[in-house]
């Protein structure tokens, strides 16, 4: 890591969102594919101060859409008064590479083109990302982490972060997440490609591209993420109905909120980099590698988990030293580690102490 001088960093402050900053790294960055960036940036805010003894820090890992504020997608876990509470905690969450909320991604310039990237933009896995992860926390002095807390995505990008650095972090919280991602994820991820690449603009560079494939990409990807008994108890309708049900809507509305937000090349991008998710590569396979994990480790499954069923998160229980599994009930399936702020929050108020 002796390339770490080539790193900048600006900051913008907000007293609603804790501070923003902008971590710049300047040197040839080599990926898993066998390609490269030709360096890159990345979003990330931090709440809270750093003590003196630097052992306060909790690192916050988003899913797949999220950003690098978790204030705004994890409200009642991060927050005055909440299970991560900045006035106690020094709380770091970033945007990873391959997102658009202000890292480097399909969308950024190519500083070998002067062009954006868009279809150009290299393959990026789980490993990639946190190296750079890695490269942040040296820059930042942070050489131990109290909590490493990650859910879905971000679950398997902190298990892998635990394994690459695996003495690092005293703690660590995986929810909704996997050691491999399974042929029935991988399906789901096709799938959604599969309709983005049906939109006749998907082949055109330009910031839009592929807006209407992703709009059912990210219906496609509701139906994983909630469950049978979440749809039946929101979506319900009038029994005389013919057509226009309410669920219709529904499915249009949750594509539209996304279009608006985020794009179809950075949605391919992540969703390759989650297909590719495997602990196991070059460690010598799943148990090799979950062995040699420290961190004191806590499984969440959720019990109506269609994406990432229960079973996943037991393997992990099973093959980490020392680690503990709780599951929680919620209607909503994989959604619910987003929406069970009351259950999410006993648990880690049993890892901070």
């Amino acid at each position: 890591m002796s390339d770490i001088k080539h790193i900048l960093v600006e900051s913008q402050t907000d007293i609603h969102a804790g501070e923003h900053h902008t971590f710049i790294y300047n040197n040839n960055f080599s990926l898993e594919s066998g390609e490269q960036l030709s360096g890159f940036k990345l979003a990330y805010h931090t709440f809270g101060r750093l003590n003196k003894k630097k052992d306060n820090v909790v690192w916050i890992i988003h899913a797949l859409t999220a950003n690098s504020n978790p204030l705004e997608w994890w409200p009642g876990i991060v927050g005055k008064g909440c299970a991560i509470d900045p006035d106690d905690h020094f709380i770091v969450c970033v945007n990873s590479i391959g997102s658009p909320y202000g890292s480097t991604s399909p969308l950024s310039v190519n500083p070998e083109t002067t062009k954006p990237y868009f279809h150009t933009f290299p393959m990026i896995t789980n490993r990639d990302i946190v190296r750079s992860f890695e490269l942040l926390s040296i820059y930042l002095g942070l050489d131990k982490i109290k909590l490493l807390a990650g859910a879905s995505l971000g679950g398997q990008q902190a298990l892998e972060w635990s394994i690459m650095s695996s003495t690092k972090f005293e703690n660590m919280l995986l929810i909704a997440t996997n050691a491999k991602h399974s042929p029935w994820g991988i399906g789901f991820n096709e799938s959604q490609r599969l309709a983005i690449k049906a939109d006749q603009t998907w082949l055109e560079n330009r910031e839009d591209a592929g807006q209407a494939g992703l709009l059912a990409a990210r219906s496609i990807a509701l139906l994983s993420y909630r469950s049978p008994q979440g749809y039946n108890n929101t979506q319900a309708d009038d029994q005389e109905k013919l057509d226009n049900f309410r669920v219709l809507s529904y499915q249009k509305y949750q594509g539209e909120k996304l279009v608006k937000r985020f794009n179809a090349f950075s949605y391919v991008v992540l969703t390759k980099a989650m297909d590719s998710h495997n602990v196991g590569r070059s460690r010598g396979g799943l148990l090799s590698a979950l062995s040699t994990i420290k961190a004191k480790t806590t499984l969440l499954g959720i019990e109506t988990d269609l994406l990432f069923p229960p079973d996943e998160q037991k393997f992990l229980y099973t093959h980490i030293p020392n680690a503990r599994f709780e599951m929680i009930h919620s209607d909503l399936g994989h959604d619910g580690f987003l929406t069970e702020n009351a259950k999410v929050g006993h648990v880690i108020d049993g890892i901070l102490g």
